[in-house]
């Protein structure tokens, strides 16, 4: 009898593998699938109802980006100071460029543009479908506001205006500020004060179109 029981569960051993290996691939996919909030969702267990948590009073960031995540926290300090810098900025801190207007358009489209519109009118899609509509970004007021103001206003909020502190980082807020004025400066530039070559094109393109002359 005791020398059949090696032999039986030789045999039985094939049988009872796959059940064993199902189990143990159940445990692994309970840790690969473990609860989880999305971002900005309900959740009962906290006292305000909401999943995502501000960080405690005091806490300094360290990293920040691709390396930080491939690096566990070494590299990615750049971006933080990067960051706080801008945040410290009384006034545009960067060349306006193409490659900083590129990004400012970029990040405007995505965050600005439903509301603000293409040309930063304040008639966006949202503002045709009911939303308030936001002021002008050609009006005098806000053409003659501060590239501060304008740099707050994004981070913090105005009016109906939810913050995009939490989601548009310091540069990229100073880049959408060089785009908003460039739209400014689209609406109210002056013919004058281009170079002579690119009067005139605009001058024929004019005259092709309406026949009118530019200020």
């Amino acid at each position: 009898m005791t020398r059949r029981l090696p032999l039986l569960a030789a045999l039985l051993m094939p049988l009872l593998a796959p059940l064993l290996l199902a189990g143990c691939e159940r445990s692994l996919k309970n840790m690969y699938d473990q609860p989880r909030d999305k971002a900005y969702s309900a959740n009962p267990l906290f006292a305000d109802g909401a999943s995502s948590r501000t960080p405690p009073a005091g806490t300094v960031p360290n990293s920040r980006g691709a390396l930080a995540g491939t690096s566990s926290g070494r590299h990615g300090q750049d971006a933080v100071a990067a960051d706080a810098r801008a945040a410290a900025a009384a006034s545009q801190p960067y060349p306006v460029t193409a490659q900083l207007l590129l990004r400012g358009q970029e990040r405007y489209s995505i965050y600005c543009l439903p509301c603000h519109s293409p040309a930063g009118d304040g008639d966006g899609r949202v503002v045709r479908r009911g939303f308030p509509a936001p002021p002008s970004f050609h009006t005098d007021r806000l053409r003659q506001a501060s590239d501060r103001h304008i740099f707050e206003v994004i981070g913090a909020g105005y009016g109906v205006m939810a913050p995009y502190g939490d989601r548009i980082r310091a540069t990229d807020r100073w880049a959408i500020v060089a785009f908003v004025r460039a739209l400014q400066l689209s609406q109210h530039a002056y013919l004058s004060d281009l170079p002579p070559d690119v009067q005139r094109g605009a001058r024929q393109a004019l005259e092709k179109t309406d026949g009118g002359a530019a200020p």
